[in-house]
């Protein structure tokens, strides 16, 4: 950072992952101590396990979401800097978007957990209910092994930069291996919801074929 010293202000590293870091589980912790923490939502009959799941689940969108705050505010900082002062930064883009993509792989879980994956289901809603419970089960047979390629695929890159000590081609020239670490647990996180999901279409699945 020392070869910055002529640029204003610049973010430093070790600032920019600890305050990532730390300023989610922050503003979790008052939320909750604040009683306006939104509840996790549990399927009917979830055991311990699977609330457990869906908890991590749940809490790691909410974590990457607090994120977007640090966009907001850093991107005023960048437009009060050059316009007001003539003094427009050189790490608030490169902070912005690596924000934005580590967002993107560490949400997975929240949105398997919500359903809000995109997926044809035009045949799969005029199914029964055992129907449906069937086709997700064997169906899920397919998600592992996805998910599994990208979690052995991550970990490659992940490897790879940290040996490195990749950082980015930027002026900022940050650290990149923990990017490429964000994947690593994104695809964790999937592979969790995703057991937890399993769990939920078995235990469907049973209920119908009881009452069917």
């Amino acid at each position: 950072m020392d070869d910055l010293q002529g640029f204003g202000f610049v973010m430093p590293h070790w600032a920019y992952w600890g305050w990532l870091a730390l300023m989610p589980p922050v503003l979790m912790a008052l939320a909750s101590a604040k009683r306006i923490l939104p509840p996790v939502p549990h399927a009917e009959g979830a055991g311990p396990v699977e609330r457990l799941i869906d908890w991590i689940s749940d809490r790691s969108g909410m974590f990457v979401a607090l994120w977007s705050v640090n966009a907001v505010l850093a991107y005023t900082f960048e437009v009060v800097m050059r316009y007001a002062f003539n003094m427009p930064t050189i790490w608030v883009h490169e902070s912005s978007y690596l924000l934005f993509g580590m967002q993107y792989v560490l949400a997975g879980a929240y949105g398997l957990l919500h359903g809000a994956h995109v997926r044809v289901d035009v045949i799969y809603t005029k199914l029964s209910q055992r129907a449906k419970g069937a086709v997700d089960i064997i169906t899920s047979v397919f998600f592992f092994a996805f998910v599994v390629v990208m979690l052995a695929t991550s970990w490659r890159f992940f490897a790879d930069s940290y040996a490195q000590q990749e950082r980015t081609l930027e002026t900022w020239q940050i650290q990149y291996w923990p990017l490429k670490a964000m994947m690593v647990l994104g695809a964790l996180l999937i592979l969790l919801a995703g057991i937890g999901r399993l769990i939920r279409d078995i235990r469907v699945f049973e209920r119908a074929c009881r009452e069917g």
